[in-house]
């Protein structure tokens, strides 16, 4: 009988190897959860709001992408026009168009060869030379030649299709804004799609009202 009773009993008492088998199988899938989800480039966030909806919040690793700087190749067209309508001008005896005429030429095509607008992060800033030297405080407004984006007011080109002067209006330099003008001595296509990118559009740039 009591070879009966110990026969019966057995089934029902749990088994070393079972306990065993079962503590290394939860281990084990415990261990790879953990490997999984340090593996992975996310992070999940889960909350339980009051209706008992789960909003589930994945975050994936996002690359920074730093602004690229842009400077606009130098382009000769306008100096070269001045040129030779004062060429156009000597040649036809008239002197006195001429002189002034084929001065701006020669002052444009000095400045075309040394001067850089530099479209970085965050400004706008006139550099001059190969290597990029400071120009300076501006002589006719004072202080730097660097206007961040941010201040921009306004800005124009005329004209597009063949640009010869640039305006923009910004608050940094006094409060009320300061208006500044610029012979387009740059590539005019690389200047107006980055200053539309950079300082947003202008009145003539933006999408036209129907």
């Amino acid at each position: 009988m009591a070879c009966a009773l110990l026969l019966t009993a057995t089934p029902l008492l749990p088994s070393r190897k079972t306990k065993v088998r079962g503590f290394m199988t939860n281990l084990g899938t415990s261990f790879r959860g953990q490997v999984m989800f340090n593996r992975s480039s996310a992070r999940k966030e889960f909350s339980n709001t009051g209706g008992g909806r789960f909003v589930v919040a994945s975050v994936l690793g996002r690359r920074v992408k730093k602004t690229e700087t842009v400077i606009p190749e130098p382009d000769y067209r306008i100096p070269i026009v001045l040129l030779g309508l004062a060429g156009g001008f000597a040649y036809t005896n008239n002197l006195l168009p001429a002189a002034p005429v084929g001065l701006l030429g020669l002052l444009l095509l000095f400045q075309t060869t040394r001067v850089r607008f530099v479209f970085d992060d965050e400004a706008l800033e006139v550099k001059v030379g190969d290597q990029l030297e400071e120009s300076g405080e501006n002589i006719f407004v004072g202080g730097k030649n660097r206007w961040k984006y941010s201040t921009f007011v306004n800005w124009e080109l005329w004209w597009p299709n063949f640009p010869i002067l640039v305006y923009f209006k910004e608050t940094q330099t006094k409060p009320e804004g300061q208006v500044h003008f610029f012979p387009v001595i740059f590539n005019g296509k690389q200047l107006y799609d980055v200053m539309v990118e950079r300082a947003g559009p202008s009145k003539t740039s933006g999408p036209k009202e129907s």
